[in-house]
């Protein structure tokens, strides 16, 4: 069995292995928390406290779901709002928590409504016993708008917060950027001025996953109404990787500690968010779908990668595929890639005809009789449609041709299939 060592610091703080439970219905009390720590865990961001005087009034139902082809979900709506038990019990529990797990890192997620209250909520956690704060700037679903994303999109009001915070305790410190937003670069700069110590992206996208198309309201209905909330889970992996990619690649921003979040589901997921430079990873849909155990399975997978790459701390792949992701304009155009059609496992299903025609360049031709697709090169254009559709992996990169009057040599193109391997 292989037996890697996972550990890793982030803001100075030392985990066990990177997988935090992100702050959510997952981690909503004592009992709760210490199952994860159980099971395997490195951390908790604790589900988020807010202050006394905000009453937390929620809606029943408040979830949705976005499935595909009886699939479980891919995509994962919720209307919840912040941690609905009193400040005191949150404290107790953070504090129960940190006496009974020395070892695992209790992160304490705060939202206050003003300044006075995101310095005294920094204060309470801290002589609670976290480890480190996290602060929500980036809830969709808040009733106040005082809090949650709406702060989150205003630079002027992050830097604020954060210096309340600051003021407040001592602890490592991340701002939760929220990816409502266009260009989270400056609301993550002000974060830092105001002494933010790291990120953690992303919160929620907003959304509507379903409607009713014969009561015509979106779901979850609430006597007969609904509104626009959080969306996780798988669907939003690609923006997430995207706002990572974009801090990262930030000038000032380059060595930015980020704990990634985000549609995390597998190990795969978990090197994807590692290599675009997060250093611990939050879940939370994947655990509502599966339950805490899914972090035997990343962890086991995340050895066995790190055994295969030769990597023996897993600090070093943090931020190794930064380099390689560019802006569109400074990519190769010098070349195409045609595909190249393997008979032996072609099916004859006509995918990648359909997909050609109707979708493409026209470049696969259809021989009726035989059932056979044919790639017509005077009309390819390499973008590799048929390669992506194709049901059981027949197609794949075949010649490279340079461009007429571009010069370069194809055998020195490095270049592998488009199709994904996991």
């Amino acid at each position: 069995m292989i037996n890697k060592d996972l550990s890793i610091d982030f803001l100075g703080v030392h985990f066990e292995n990177p997988f935090c439970l992100s702050s959510s219905p997952v981690d909503n009390c004592y009992e709760m928390c210490a199952k994860a720590f159980d099971e395997g865990w490195g951390g908790v961001v604790f589900k988020t406290i807010g202050p006394a005087h905000f009453e937390v009034d929620e809606v029943s139902p408040r979830f949705d779901e976005l499935t595909k082809e009886g699939t479980p979900f891919v995509g994962f709506k919720n209307m919840e709002q912040i941690a609905e038990h009193s400040l005191q019990e949150n404290l107790d529990d953070l504090k129960k928590l940190k006496k009974n797990y020395p070892q695992k890192i209790v992160i304490a997620s705060i939202m206050g409504t003003n300044a006075q209250d995101w310095e005294d909520l920094a204060g309470l956690v801290t002589e609670a016993g976290a480890d480190m704060i996290e602060m929500n700037l980036s809830c969709p679903q808040m009733t106040s708008h005082e809090m949650g994303s709406d702060v989150g999109t205003n630079p002027d009001l992050v830097q604020k917060y954060c210096e309340a915070v600051k003021r407040g305790s001592d602890l490592p410190m991340m701002a939760k950027m929220t990816p409502n937003i266009t260009d989270m670069i400056p609301a993550v700069k002000a974060s830092l001025a105001g002494g933010a110590d790291g990120i953690a992206t992303i919160n929620t996208v907003k959304s509507i996953a379903n409607v009713d198309l014969d009561k015509k309201v979106c779901l979850p209905i609430v006597n007969g109404k609904s509104s626009i909330s959080g969306f996780s889970g798988k669907a939003v992996k690609p923006i997430a990787l995207r706002f990572i990619q974009q801090l990262r690649a930030a000038a000032g921003l380059e060595q930015l500690a980020i704990s990634g979040i985000g549609g995390i589901e597998t190990w795969e997921d978990a090197v994807e968010f590692i290599l675009l430079g997060s250093t611990t990873l939050q879940v939370t849909t994947a655990v509502m779908q599966y339950g805490y155990r899914i972090v035997e399975d990343m962890k086991n997978g995340l050895m066995h990668y790190m055994e295969e790459q030769g990597v023996d701390h897993l600090k070093e792949l943090v931020g190794l595929a930064n380099k390689n992701i560019i802006p569109a304009e400074d990519l190769d155009r010098d070349y195409k890639v045609y595909p190249k059609i393997d008979w032996d496992k072609c099916i004859g299903c006509g995918r990648c005809f359909i997909s050609c025609f109707d979708g493409a360049h026209q470049a696969i031709t259809w021989d009726e009789k035989s059932r056979r697709p044919s790639v017509d090169y005077s009309k390819c254009i390499g973008c590799q449609l048929c390669n992506l559709v194709c049901p059981v992996g027949a197609i794949s990169t075949g010649k490279i041709e340079m461009k007429p009057g571009r010069k370069g040599d194809p055998s020195k193109v490095d270049i592998e299939s488009v199709r994904l391997t996991h």
